[in-house]
């Protein structure tokens, strides 16, 4: 396994990864002035790694605060307002190392709709493991909310959503994709945005043939091995600090 898909190793290794996974996220069009990308601090942690409240393309790994499962950080920083997003994700989901928030353009329309994002490429097969669940944050915050994940009852709610899936859409909103490692969660939050892009192309044409689930995990257990193939090229390309 490429050194960059450790889930473990010292901080300072993974705060430089964060780093890069915020740059990569905005090079390729997921994340931009908002969203964000987190990292559990280690396997079987508690404890993990997010930025203090800024746009994603201005964090540094001074700007990372280690966050307890309540989603609270030391010190008077301004916190995400949709840090529950993550921690109640790790809270209820051990086997996630890392979590990316975002509002990719090709995605959204997918959660106002009522047809599901679903697999049209095999870089993509990860989304046909589990469904593809929409997040409808009324039923849980009425109708006059602000669509965002401002508190542990809605995070918990959203983590439910996503239950053992690798992505869930959050209506009006955006998404959250998560993954074993921080390369793994990156890949699935670009290639569910492509995916997004190219699945809307093919149903102007047509029906689509979509993936099954079977070829879904075939394809997703090919491609994991070579996941460090596209981190470190799209690393290399957004020229991280």
């Amino acid at each position: 396994m490429s050194p960059s898909l450790r889930v473990d190793g010292t901080e300072s290794t993974l705060r430089g990864h964060l780093v890069a996974a915020n740059r990569i996220l905005v090079a390729q069009g997921v994340l931009d002035a908002y969203g964000h990308v987190s990292a559990r601090t280690a396997a079987g942690s508690a404890a993990f790694l997010l930025s203090r409240s800024l746009a994603p393309a201005s964090v540094t790994a001074a700007d990372l605060m280690v966050h307890d499962l309540d989603g609270e950080a030391p010190g008077s920083h301004r916190l995400y307002l949709e840090r529950f997003i993550h921690s109640e994700i790790y809270r209820r989901r051990p086997d996630v190392m890392a979590v990316v928030h975002s509002h990719s353009p090709s995605v959204v329309p997918f959660g106002v709709v009522a047809v599901p994002l679903r697999p049209v490429m095999h870089v993509a097969g990860f989304l046909a493991e589990h469904p593809v669940l929409v997040f409808e944050i009324s039923d849980y915050a009425g109708d006059g909310s602000d669509l965002l994940i401002t508190s542990p009852s809605l995070g918990v709610a959203l983590a439910e959503t996503l239950g053992e899936g690798t992505v869930a859409l959050m209506r009006g909103h955006g998404s959250v994709a998560v993954g074993a490692s921080l390369p793994e969660a990156v890949y699935r939050a670009v290639y569910t945005e492509v995916n997004a892009r190219l699945q809307a192309q093919a149903l102007a044409l047509g029906a689509p043939r979509y993936l099954t689930g079977q070829e879904g995990i075939a394809a997703t257990n090919s491609i994991r091995s070579q996941i460090d193939r596209a981190w470190d090229v799209w690393r290399e390309t957004a020229q991280p600090e």
